[in-house]
């Protein structure tokens, strides 16, 4: 990244219009103009030439980065704990079972009690269809009312680090990572991209990734290509979305019942399970109603289910389909390793080993854009702030010789 011009990011920048960014959350792409999409690129380009020029990012001298994980994470959590860290925050982790929320405490009075010097809040709710976006909404609600009625200094951010809708931190690295390997964004019109469902021995994985795809990459005027068997629809009302953005964005979107049909002449690949989403729905319900004995009945279904379809893995003769053979392959990691990490599963082996060196480089753009929704809804002035940060050159890492 050292070698991308610093002053060229910044005179890209500087054309963009971003300004509702500032003092704003960050809950779906879709709700974002490509102007703010484009910025929160340049911005995470920008912090990660200076952290790779030992130039310190430091925005803040205090405060808290607040993070809420109602499902288990590794890159996410260590992503958001890192932006944070790299802005100047530290980190506090919200462990529900630890706090008063287990005794009945509204979520309008945790929201208040965990914000007094708070300055960003990241969470993360993917479980169940309904909820996690609609929490999200009610804490950056209820904490702008905090604000209103003087009980805080400040309005914490708030970023969605996955919801029932929407993974808005993955997607944007994986767009990021997209933008590098095809060296620039406009370059990304035209290239063809499957999101294909993929076999996996495990239940409920959540819709947000796939979701999340298909309504971010058809903003750039990509073939976005939908594929799954029949039976393992996301929300339909993201597939609109999709269509009106390809639509706007002179790209395409289609949706297909083959993974062959998916790989053809595809730039890039992205195999991945995902639970349906009427099953999703019904998992919603039945918790609602505690029926947990319903629960374990659904996901004995759900697997078997899961089963029938195990000729939905990503091989090296799907793969030799796609453009000159070589498209690039992607995922959110974990992947099922069909021969590692399980018997069958979303990927050969061979051609996840292929792909290992990309795929932890496209994991790696995570902490700067999370880091960049923060700076852009914290700062008024980005552009200027980022030229002071270079002009102070305070060293991130203090060496004395």
């Amino acid at each position: 990244m050292a070698n991308i011009n610093f002053d060229a990011i910044l005179a890209d920048l500087k054309k963009l219009e971003f300004s509702n960014m500032y003092m704003n959350d960050f809950l779906l792409t879709w709700e974002k103009s490509v102007d703010e999409l484009k910025a929160t690129f340049a911005v995470a380009d920008a912090l990660r030439n200076l952290r790779e020029r030992n130039i310190s990012t430091k925005i803040f001298d205090s405060g808290l980065g607040i993070s809420l994980f109602r499902d288990n994470s590794t890159r996410t959590r260590f992503s958001f704990a890192s932006a944070c860290n790299l802005l100047g925050l530290e980190v506090q982790d919200l462990d529900e079972g630890k706090s008063q929320i287990a005794h009945g405490e509204t979520v309008k009075e945790t929201a208040n009690m965990i914000s007094f010097m708070a300055d960003v809040i990241g969470i993360r709710d993917d479980m169940y269809i309904g909820k996690g976006n609609t929490y999200m909404r009610n804490v950056s609600s209820y904490v702008r009312e905090g604000k209103k009625d003087g009980n805080l200094e400040q309005i914490p951010t708030l970023v969605n680090l996955q919801c029932d809708i929407d993974h808005p931190t993955q997607a944007m690295a994986d767009a990021l990572h997209l933008v590098h390997e095809f060296g620039g964004i406009e370059n990304l019109k035209g290239k063809k991209i499957a999101m294909t469902w993929a076999y996996s021995p495990s239940y409920g994985k959540p819709l947000s990734v796939p979701q999340g795809i298909i309504g971010l990459m058809t903003r750039f005027g990509m073939d976005v290509v939908l594929a799954h068997p029949k039976g393992y629809e996301v929300m339909p009302e993201v597939e609109a979305v999709a269509a009106a953005n390809a639509k706007a964005s002179g790209g395409s979107f289609k949706k297909v019942n083959t993974m062959a049909e998916a790989f053809e002449d595809a730039d890039i690949v992205y195999p991945k399970s995902w639970a349906p989403f009427a099953a999703m729905e019904k998992r919603t319900d039945l918790y609602g109603k505690g029926d947990f004995d319903g629960i374990k009945a659904l996901e004995k279904e759900l697997l078997a289910q899961n089963a029938n379809h195990k000729d939905w893995e990503c091989t090296e003769e799907l793969m030799a389909k796609t453009k000159n053979g070589k498209a690039l392959y992607m995922h959110c990691l974990p992947a099922d390793i069909t021969g590692e990490s399980c018997k069958e599963g979303e990927v050969a082996k061979s051609v996840f080993d292929r792909y290992r060196v990309p795929l932890y480089k496209e994991a790696g753009f995570k902490p700067y854009i999370i880091a960049a929704m923060m700076f852009l809804a914290k700062v008024k002035d980005p552009v200027a702030t980022l030229k002071a940060l270079e002009a102070q050159g305070k060293d991130r890492l203090f060496n004395a010789f």
